[in-house]
């Protein structure tokens, strides 16, 4: 598929958001009932974060085109997992799905916002600075021996970024889209890729990553630039795309046209299915290194 361009023309048809099916969604009328708002200010600049639960910090970072109630699924997921969800709210409507022609203007928008980089040699996206600093308040108001960063599409390489942060300790990079323009680039500097590498190794972090085998926005080539980076600390796992889900969301079957969401868009519920154990692998990776008891 090629890359998304900023003059994309839209379907003359606006497809309607999709019903909720509450065997699939598992979503309460109103999915952003269960979170609390808050306004978060870090160096000056205030976003909305929804937080939920209690326990270590867990900050989710949206996909595109944003917190959806799928993504909120996610998030309910890793608070019921005795997680304190931090939850910011980066582009799009906050708890709903978008018509294609909506979702597609999200992503033209972030594509030209000064906080993210989303083609090739754009270097790091500002906005993880703001992200690193919502670790660290999450880390001081939850404690633990540290916070877990999700990143998710645009956001995936974010959680990545974000372990320039001391307090980040376990990040989860999923199907990680940026840039765009580049299937084996890595979102960020030069001069971020070897501080994020030499922080790996010297404290023995693993960064657990997602992908379907058949993405094309997060290709092969794109994991193997992160397996040379990181060396044996990326594990990086590979799931089939005949598993994902065959009917996700209008944005996700239009725009990107390709089985990509793992944990969210096109996450089939299923005892044994192969979205269902990635799930429940990346919740045991952030209860094993976030629930370690700490010495008072």
């Amino acid at each position: 598929m090629a890359r998304l361009p900023l003059n994309m023309a839209i379907p003359p048809i606006a497809f309607p958001a999709i019903p909720v099916d509450a065997d699939r969604m598992d979503i309460d009328d109103d999915p952003l009932a269960a979170f609390a708002p808050r306004l978060v200010d870090v160096d000056g600049v205030s976003k909305t974060v929804y937080t939920a639960g209690s326990g270590p910090a867990v900050v989710v970072m949206p996909e595109m085109p944003g917190i959806s109630p799928d993504v909120l699924r996610l998030a309910r997921w890793i608070r019921d997992a005795g997680f304190t969800v931090y939850l910011p709210s980066l582009f799009g409507v906050d708890g709903a799905h978008p018509t294609v022609e909506e979702g597609a203007d999200v992503v033209r928008r972030a594509c030209v916002s000064a906080e993210f980089r989303a083609f090739a040699g754009g270097g790091t996206s500002p906005v993880t600075r703001w992200l690193r600093g919502l670790a660290r308040l999450a880390h001081d108001e939850c404690g633990g021996p540290g916070v877990g960063a999700l990143g998710l599409c645009f956001t995936g390489n974010f959680a990545l970024t974000m372990t320039l942060e001391p307090a980040v300790v376990a990040p989860v990079v999923n199907h990680p889209s940026l840039p765009l323009d580049d299937p084996a680039g890595i979102e960020m500097s030069d001069e971020d890729a070897a501080a994020i590498r030499d922080r790996i190794r010297r404290d023995g972090l693993t960064v657990l990553a997602y992908r379907f085998d058949n993405d094309r926005w997060c290709t092969g080539r794109r994991f193997a630039a992160y397996r040379a980076l990181l060396g044996d600390a990326f594990d990086g796992r590979v799931l089939a795309g005949d598993s994902a889900n065959p009917a996700p969301p209008p944005f996700f079957r239009d725009v990107v046209q390709t089985p990509h969401s793992i944990v969210t868009a096109h996450f089939v519920d299923e005892e044994g299915h192969p979205t269902r154990a990635a799930r429940d692998e990346i919740l045991e990776f952030l209860s094993a290194r976030l629930h370690t008891p700490t010495t008072e």
